[in-house]
Formats: C-alpha cells, sequence, structure tokens
C-alpha cells in the first residue's frame, strides 16, 4: 500500500514540472500504438467522405467562380440581347387615339352623384366631378369630368381621391375628361415591394436569390417572350425557350454550382417538355386549338393586324404556367436525395432512387391538388354557370372552356408525375458514380 503511494507522489511533480518531453522514435514507433492511429484514420475518413459528398460552393471554388462568371457573362448579353429586341420592335396601336391620352389625377370636389347599387351588389349611373390632371400633356390643369359608376369602370368619387382619367383636348382648346378607373399603382407597388421584403428578409440569402429569379423571370416573359411573339416567332417555341432561360438562371440562383442543380434544371425542362406534349396530343385529339378561348374575337382581331400566331398562344401558356409547380417538385426532390447522400456516403443507386421516388410521391399528390386547383379557381365562374342552369352531362363535358381548363390542370399534372422519376434516376446516377471516385481517392490519402 506505501509503495503505491509512493510511486503516485513521484509521478505527479513529473506531470507539473513543465513541458513533456519529446517521444523516441522507438516510443513513436511501438506496436502498441498501430490499433489506435488505425482507428484515427478510419473515424477520419467518412468524415472526408461526407464532406466531399456535401453539395457546398466549397467543394469545387474553381467551378463556381467558372460558372459565376459565364453565368453574368450570359446575364449581360442577354440584357443587350433585350434591349436591342425591344427596341426594334415597332408596335402599330390597334385603337386610335384621337388625341386622348391616360393620366392621373385628383378630385377636387363632387358636382353632382346620381349612383345606385341593388340588392345583388350591381351598381349604376354616373357622377360629375371637377378634378385636377397630375400628370401627361395636361398635368396641372383643372377640368370638369364625368364619372360612370359601374362594375367593370369608373369610380365612386369622393374629394382627395386619386383616379386615372382619360383626357382630350376639345376643338375649343379646352380638355374634357372621363374618369377611367381607381388609380391602383400605389398600392399594387406597395404589395410587391412589401411581398420581395419580406421574402428578403425570412428567406436571407435564398431569398434574396429567389426575388432576384423572380424578377429575372417577368424579364424573360414580359420583354422576350411577347416581343418575339408579336414578331412572328411560334409561341410554343418562344414558350420553350422562355421556360429554358427561367429555369437555368432561377435554379442556379438557388442552387449553385452542384449536381443538385444539375439534376433539378434536367427534371424541370423535361416535365415542361412532358406537359407541353400531352396538351399538344390531347388537343389534336379532342379538336382543341387556340382558336376555341372565350376572348377568341378580341385575339382574333389581333391575329388580323399582326403577325401573332394566335392559335399556339394556348399551348404557350400552358407551358409557362406549369413551370413553377414542375420546378418545385424537382428541386424538392433533388434537394432530399442529395442531402440523403451527403448523410449516408454508402448508399448507392438503387437506395438513392427509392428515396427519391418516396419524397417524390408525396409531392405528387399535393402538388398536383395545387395545379389543378389553381385551374379549377380560375374556371370557378363557368362552373357556376353550368351548375345554375343545370346543363346535360353531353352539354358541359363538350364545353370548350371544360375541355380546355382540364387539358391545362392534367397536362401540367402529367409533367409533374413523371418528373419525379426523371429526377430520382439523374440524382442517383450521378450521385452514385460520384460516390465511387471519392472512395478511391479516400482510399489512396488513407494509404499515404
Amino acid at each position: 500500500m506505501s509503495e503505491s503511494r509512493t510511486t503516485e507522489t513521484d509521478v505527479a511533480p513529473s506531470r507539473s514540472a513543465g513541458p513533456t518531453p519529446p517521444r523516441s522514435a522507438a516510443h513513436a514507433a511501438h506496436p502498441s500504438d498501430a490499433p489506435a492511429a488505425a482507428h484515427a484514420g478510419r473515424r477520419r475518413a467518412p468524415a472526408r467522405r461526407l464532406a466531399a459528398l456535401r453539395p457546398s460552393h466549397s467543394d469545387h471554388p474553381t467551378r463556381t467562380r467558372i460558372a459565376n462568371v459565364v453565368l453574368a457573362v450570359f446575364v449581360i448579353v442577354f440584357c443587350v440581347f433585350l434591349y436591342q429586341l425591344n427596341t426594334t420592335t415597332e408596335r402599330v396601336p390597334l385603337r386610335p387615339t384621337g388625341g386622348s391620352e391616360f393620366a392621373r389625377a385628383t378630385v377636387d370636389e363632387v358636382l353632382t352623384s346620381n349612383t345606385d347599387t341593388s340588392d345583388e351588389g350591381e351598381m349604376s349611373g354616373n357622377q360629375t366631378v371637377t378634378l385636377t390632371i397630375d400628370s401627361g400633356t395636361y398635368a396641372g390643369t383643372t377640368t370638369t369630368a364625368t364619372s360612370p359608376f359601374s362594375n367593370n369602370s369608373g369610380a365612386y368619387c369622393t374629394p382627395g381621391l386619386h383616379v386615372v382619367i382619360l383626357a382630350n383636348a376639345a376643338s375649343d382648346g379646352s380638355v374634357t375628361a372621363t374618369v377611367y378607373n381607381y388609380d391602383r399603382s400605389g398600392a399594387l407597388v406597395a404589395l410587391i415591394v412589401v411581398f420581395l421584403a419580406l421574402l428578403c428578409l425570412v428567406g436571407g440569402r435564398a431569398g434574396i436569390t429567389s426575388a432576384v429569379g423572380l424578377v429575372f423571370t417577368f424579364a424573360c416573359i414580359f420583354w422576350f417572350f411577347l416581343p418575339m411573339v408579336y414578331r412572328s416567332a411560334s409561341p410554343f417555341w418562344c414558350a420553350v425557350a422562355t421556360v429554358i432561360l427561367v429555369t437555368v438562371v432561377g435554379i442556379y440562383l438557388i442552387g449553385g454550382c452542384t449536381v443538385k442543380t444539375l439534376c433539378s434544371i434536367l427534371g424541370t425542362v423535361a416535365g415542361v417538355l412532358i406537359a407541353g406534349v400531352v396538351c399538344a396530343v390531347f388537343g389534336s385529339v379532342a379538336h382543341i386549338s387556340g382558336l376555341n378561348v372565350t376572348d377568341i374575337e378580341t385575339l382574333a382581331y389581333i391575329g388580323q393586324n399582326s403577325e401573332i400566331d394566335v392559335g399556339g398562344l394556348l399551348f404557350a401558356g400552358i407551358l409557362i404556367s406549369s413551370l413553377g409547380a414542375v420546378m418545385d417538385v424537382s428541386m424538392s426532390v433533388a434537394s432530399a436525395v442529395c442531402e440523403l447522400k451527403s448523410r449516408n456516403a454508402s448508399l448507392g443507386f438503387t437506395e438513392l432512387f427509392r428515396s427519391g421516388m418516396t419524397v417524390g410521391r408525396d409531392m405528387m399528390g399535393t402538388m398536383t391538388h395545387a395545379l389543378i386547383l389553381a385551374f379549377a379557381g380560375s374556371a370557378l365562374n363557368t362552373l357556376v354557370i353550368i351548375y345554375a342552369y343545370s346543363m346535360p352531362y353531353l352539354q358541359y363535358m363538350n364545353e370548350y372552356d371544360i375541355g380546355i381548363e382540364i387539358m391545362r390542370g392534367l397536362s401540367g399534372s402529367f409533367g409533374i408525375i413523371l418528373t419525379v422519376p426523371f429526377v430520382s434516376f439523374a440524382c442517383a446516377a450521378l450521385l452514385a458514380r460520384r460516390k465511387h471516385q471519392t472512395s478511391v481517392n479516400d482510399q489512396v490519402k488513407v494509404g499515404k
């Protein structure tokens, strides 16, 4: 017992006396250290595999920088192209203005008011007001205007109300005006600003990139798709080009230069094209075209006075409307598969593919519901008319409006359903191949 205490006492000062002297070569190579070193190496190897497989921008900084430069150059060239396209596109007014112009105005006083609202909400009557024009050629002019009071035009004027008017100069030089509608510009802009601010605030960096992607999407639709269609280009192929542009830029901004981004882009483009093919085949079999839509009279007039292919607008619209839902499914499935791979590097092709299909099956039901309900909501007025008139089956099932809405909803749903196996297969194939290469590299590093 005393020898034991003496040994402990003698050893204790040596521990606190100073730094431990370096171990000798013989000591370092002692056989008892080999199992611990091997165990530490085995613990570090999976960590290296997970770090190599985790989809982050720091994995391949050179590749990411190159991709960012390519994207920046492309966006600059594309913006120059959009500027040239829109400045050289001459639109011929289809409705003569006769010297009239729209302008903002503020109501100063209501002179007469003869308005009425029925129990069903139908508005009728008119008002006579004095107002001051705030913009346009006649800015600063005070004039008398008539305001029709109806559900589709005019406004119920009160002093201080901001309205939009249609003003023109009379033969005696005075300005006459008619109240066109409420001035909703400020409210709409405020709503958009609040939405973008909330998106950036809650989403952080991802929210900011999403906002940039939304701006790019609307730029493609308004400044690329519409001018190209106006110049007699095929609406269908213009929609395909728009879908590809929006998909590549939007998903890259969200996912970066990763396998997840590549698979999401491929899956989105494939899913939207599938929706377009299904729509075209169904339209051909069911004898439905873009000439059977409700507002065909206005579109036909536009087609007669321009080079727009009115018949192709229906199918182009279905491609663009299904893009959001297909992109959502594609990105979600790819993200889930890549995350599983980063958590478990031993997963192979079969396990990854099955996992992607499992995630995708859950999303199929929700996203197809969302897409079909969106189209059903847009056709709600038609459904109410059919129900109120008690239309027989053979009548309402063969209405063009019903056939078009069914075609829209189911075509997009076909794209969603077939996107899931496509993205699952692409992710599993790429990540399984990557696993093999990473394992070999790790073995070489461990061996060194």
